[in-house]
């Protein structure tokens, strides 16, 4: 394991992107995963172990023209109760339900979640089938430059980003919702709340007259990525949510995925559930 031989606590983003700057920098927020990953010799710390737990504007819910803008510091129990969140984004509200402990709950941090890129990551489904966005920042030239992705875009693998070395994420924005607009997320796991999901399925859309258009459909936990599933959202785009459609899509959901074998499931298990559970959901959509 890597010595530290610096450890930092900036209080503002500029004085946290200088930092990042001059490179070799692992981050800590809430550290949830960060720590047992460095114990376990999975991640070695860099020279310099910068905490910004104290650096301004990170954290909290905010209504940002058309758009929530949550702060990466905003931990997972905050989002559960933030009003916004569950009037705007609920669905993102019932994944951090779900989340782990209240413990985890209480330090773990939404940036966290989504820069340790796990692929059974609990935020990152109901986040992508709500098109959100992450925004980036960083000091390239002295002075702070942001830029933003898409989060569907964002993972390259298991553990892996677009974020740049010198990048810090800083929020993540999540487009307000259209009349209409609904979205239900479901997570399998021997106990859903405290172990890592075995599958995650994200469904949204707008239903109107029984149908659902601007559909979005995203799995977690059978890629090495959270992954949009393109071929499930045209099998159901525009269709009445008629038995008929709904079997069509669980099946097409069913083949599109490509999980493996693992200690949590076998690969036949995940795509049976993958199958049965967005023919559920999708049944629920339909008959709220």
């Amino acid at each position: 394991m890597t010595a530290i031989e610096r450890y930092a606590a900036p209080q503002s983003l500029d004085e946290a992107l200088g930092i990042l700057q001059q490179g070799e920098v692992t981050i800590l927020a809430g550290g949830t995963d960060l720590m047992p990953q460095t114990k376990a010799g999975r991640i070695a710390f860099k020279p310099t172990l910068m905490n910004i737990g104290r650096v301004a504007g990170l954290k909290g819910v905010s209504l940002d023209g058309a758009y929530l803008r949550i702060g990466a510091l905003t931990t997972i129990s905050e989002l559960l109760r933030d009003p916004l969140v569950v009037q705007h984004a609920p669905v993102l509200a019932e994944a951090c339900d779900q989340f782990a402990s209240d413990q985890i709950r209480n330090a773990g941090t939404l940036g966290g979640n989504i820069n340790n890129a796990s692929p059974a990551g609990d935020t990152l489904v109901p986040l992508i089938v709500l098109d959100a966005e992450v925004e980036l920042a960083s000091k390239p030239n002295g002075s702070v430059t942001t830029r933003r992705l898409p989060l569907a875009e964002f993972f390259t693998g298991p553990g892996r980003t677009k974020r740049a070395a010198n990048e810090l994420l800083t929020a993540v924005r999540v487009p307000l919702p259209q009349p209409g607009h609904v979205a239900r997320f479901y997570k399998f796991g021997t106990r859903p709340a405290l172990d890592i999901s075995t599958i995650s399925i994200g469904i949204a859309g707008i239903k109107r007259d029984g149908a659902l258009t601007d559909i979005r459909v995203a799995f977690g936990a059978v890629a090495p990525t959270p992954v949009r599933a393109p071929r499930t959202e045209a099998a159901l785009e525009g269709r009445p949510l008629d038995a008929e459609a709904i079997a069509a899509g669980a099946d097409t959901a069913r083949d599109e995925v490509s999980p493996i074998d693992d200690v949590r499931a076998t690969a036949w298990y995940r795509k049976e559930l993958i199958h049965n559970m967005t023919k559920r959901m999708l049944d629920h959509v339909a008959q709220a």
